[in-house]
């Protein structure tokens, strides 16, 4: 039996396999730098501007009603982000009852956005305040990060073309705050 000439395989280079590595290595941090790099540009750029465009979200309500802002287009909104531990959204709540009374589905919707709270304090918060407008959570904070809020109360009123014409941080100071901005979108003030 003749012995077959088997070729040896070329030996491999000493740290060939650390050199894989350290490539791999060094794509995930500059892959995470990039991540990091761009969610620092997006927070510098601050909250979403009068002029924008109102980013597209959906809202799950506490009452499981979904309410897309698609759904909305065509329509005054008032988008307001608010936490029950929030003590400046406690000077506001009242007044955006009152001025969501005030007019109709049709004139105005009113949509509130609870942020970083719990459902058991938030919906004590909307009793206390007899707040009867839509509200839900920003689970995973989705919505604000979507309108880049600093922080709560923040609340934007957006034309029916879906552009944002009042950006509101702080509480509104009062009820005719509230309704000149929605009857300038309205095109009435």
């Amino acid at each position: 039996m003749e012995k077959m000439n088997e070729t040896p395989a070329p030996p491999t280079p000493p740290g060939a396999g650390r050199r894989w590595l350290t490539v791999v290595v060094w794509v995930a941090v500059l892959g995470l730098l990039a991540l990091l790099g761009f969610g620092l540009i997006r927070r510098q750029q601050g909250p979403v501007a009068v002029g924008s465009r109102m980013p597209d979200f959906t809202l799950t309500t506490f009452d499981g009603e979904t309410i897309a802002s698609t759904d909305l287009q065509g329509k005054v909104l008032l988008v307001n982000f608010w936490a029950s531990w929030c003590i400046p959204c406690e000077q506001e709540a009242a007044a955006l009852e009152q001025a969501s009374q005030l007019y109709s589905d049709d004139e105005a919707v009113f949509l509130g956005v609870d942020y970083v709270d719990t459902e058991t304090e938030a919906r004590a918060y909307l009793a206390r305040f007899g707040i009867t407008y839509p509200n839900g959570p920003d689970l995973g904070t989705r919505i604000s990060q979507a309108f880049r809020i600093r922080g709560v109360p923040e609340s934007y009123i957006v034309a029916p073309d879906g552009v944002i014409v009042s950006v509101k941080i702080g509480p509104y100071q009062s009820l005719q705050e509230i309704t000149d901005a929605i009857d300038a979108a309205r095109g009435g003030g």
